[in-house]
This record gives structure tokens, sequence and C-alpha cells, in this order.
């Protein structure tokens, strides 16, 4: 089966950007850099937790949109805490746990309880966790947990 694999149009900071995420997430690591002839980077071959990236220095023709964002699935709130805090450095914080880091790519930084609140079975909890979530940037998990057992926030 063919490997999909993402690649990403910077303007001219395809290494700067894969040293910062390879930095950042565990077990990755730059795999190639190919220059051109005046020793700066064409494209830039990386690896998030065994996700295989590759970065271009295109341009300024082409720019990031939310339409394409990278969720990183967090297990507890230090890690949703970190994450955040690393990847809104110089970018901007957005609703929902959504950001655009400093080089534009839009990420969702979100604990993994998220998904199995908004999964129960009881329309009211969910509704009430999407109400919670609908007032964060920065997803807070107790907070969630107690729109879910419905007590009002302090």
């Amino acid at each position: 089966m063919p490997r999909i694999t993402p690649f990403l149009w910077f303007d001219d900071q395809a290494e700067e950007a894969a040293t910062f995420y390879t930095a950042l997430f565990p077990s990755s690591k730059i795999l190639k850099v190919v220059r051109r002839g005046d020793g700066s980077a064409l494209t830039v071959d990386f690896e998030l937790g065994g996700q295989k990236f590759v970065g271009l220095n295109g341009g300024p023709a082409h720019s990031f949109t939310e339409a394409v964002s990278f969720v990183v699935n967090c297990e507890t709130q230090e890690e949703v805490d970190r994450y955040w805090e690393q990847l809104s450095a110089g970018g901007k914080e957005q609703p929902c746990g959504w950001l655009k880091d400093r080089y534009g790519l839009s990420w969702q930084v979100v604990p993994t309880v998220l998904v199995e609140l908004l999964n129960d079975s009881d329309p009211e909890k969910s509704q009430r966790v999407m109400s919670a979530l609908m007032q964060m940037s920065k997803i807070e998990i107790e907070p969630l947990r107690g729109a879910y057992e419905g007590k009002e926030a302090a």
C-alpha cells in the first residue's frame, strides 16, 4: 500500500519549522535536507512520531489555511498545556482547541477524553460538553468533565 506523505509549502522557513516540530514531538527527526546551489534548503524530509512529512520552501505564492490542520491527541491536561503553549507561541490561539503556529500551520490540541464525553449516549450530557467547549480556546479537561456531570462552572 502506498504511504501518503503530507507536503507542506512554506515561504522560506521549512528547515526552521522542521527543526521546531522535531524538537517538540517525541520520536521525531529530520531525515533529509535537499539544498539549492546557494546552500538554502529546498525541501526538508522529517518525521513526527513516525509520520513522514516534507516541507518545501516554495516562496510566498501559497499559505496555509484552516482547511487543513493536524490534531495532537493528548492523554492529560499537562500534555494539552505543553503542546498548546509551545505550538501557539508566536502564533495565534483560536477557539475550541485550534491554533495557528508561528508558521501559519493550523493545529488542534485535543484531550482524548473529549471524544468520549461528546459521544455519550445521553444527548444532554454531550450538549453540555459541547457548550463548554465552545467557550474555550485551549481545552481544559476539568471544566469539560464538570459540564458532563452537570456541574456549573465556578
